[in-house]
């Protein structure tokens, strides 16, 4: 029997969905196959640790394991709970008639009753026609992270999953943080006859030291010297897809932004991002007499006002 997912994730029953999220997140990382290669012990807790996220993890799944309607594998509960009722009364049936039966097959079965069309996909009733119970397989949840750069450029990635196969990942060029991959068929095998869940991936991007993101745009903050402001230059600034050249025009103030049309990231539908690159004077760190003396003397004849007034 699986064991209670709250306590195999080390949270209350009244965990928020955050509390769990950030508890599962560690708990991954810290038993992986991957940080604890021949490890059996760590590759197993790192089993049910994912065994017991796709299940509380998941909102709609947390609600059913919550109300009873499923166990801590995720199966439906096989028998209806009857809490008391007086003697000699049918169980589910009074006020309501034949309507209780429906409740118990959709328990049962996740759908409606015999007679009334519909079990749901990859299920099979018990009892009917001979037929064997099968159920889809669970969905398995994996974290990925991946550096800002893949994200930015796509790449392909291989993780081992928590059963241990080894799956290899195509990340899209453009995934965002917090973005969840679904592919099909690659969770947990069904019961005879049913399919396979699916693995879901959820991409973390780790930051960048220059680049940062606003949808499909890339911000970055560049450099130049006050000579590049006041006289204008062609300079080379980092894009995701390599150093392009920008100019610099004459009289060029401190934060303004210029933008590199197309060097962003893929958006919706196929759109291109730009990169809109913010420019910042820097002084050199000593101030040689000669610039000291020429501002000195520009400024009691060109002074003006920068917009403090």
């Amino acid at each position: 029997m699986a064991e209670d997912p709250y306590s195999v994730i080390g949270v209350s029953r009244s965990a928020s969905d955050d509390d769990i999220r950030k508890a599962y997140r560690r708990l991954a990382k810290q038993f992986h196959p991957d940080v604890n290669p021949g490890n059996p012990s760590a590759a197993e807790r790192f089993k049910k640790v994912s065994a017991a996220n796709d299940i509380i993890g998941d909102p709609e799944k947390r609600r059913r394991f919550d109300r009873g309607e499923i166990d801590a594998s995720g199966e439906p509960r096989r028998g209806p709970q009857w809490h008391g009722g007086p003697r000699g009364a049918t169980a589910g049936a009074g006020a309501r008639g034949f309507d209780g039966f429906g409740d118990i097959f959709s328990d049962i079965f996740g759908g409606a009753g015999p007679g009334m069309g519909g079990a749901p996909r990859g299920a099979r009733g018990p009892g009917f026609g001979g037929q064997p119970f099968s159920s889809r397989g669970q969905d398995v949840r994996y974290t990925l992270e991946v550096d800002f750069l893949e994200a930015a450029m796509g790449e392909k990635k291989r993780v081992t999953m928590p059963d241990g196969g080894v799956l290899d990942i195509t990340v899209p060029a453009g995934v965002a943080d917090g973005q969840v991959l679904r592919l099909r068929g690659k969770g947990q095998s069904g019961s005879p006859g049913a399919e396979a869940g699916d693995a879901l991936i959820e991409i973390k991007v780790r930051p960048h030291a220059q680049f940062k993101r606003q949808g499909a745009d890339i911000l970055i903050e560049v450099p130049i010297t006050i000579d590049e402001a006041v006289l204008g230059a062609k300079i080379e600034v980092p894009t995701v897809s390599g150093r392009v050249a920008l100019t610099i025009p004459k009289g060029t103030s401190s934060g303004r932004a210029f933008r590199l049309k197309g060097k962003g990231l893929k958006g919706a539908g196929g759109t291109q991002g730009d990169e809109l690159v913010t420019v910042r004077i820097v002084l050199p760190d000593t101030i040689d007499e000669g610039l000291a003396y020429f501002l000195s003397e520009w400024r009691q004849s060109h002074g003006y006002d920068p917009g403090r007034s």
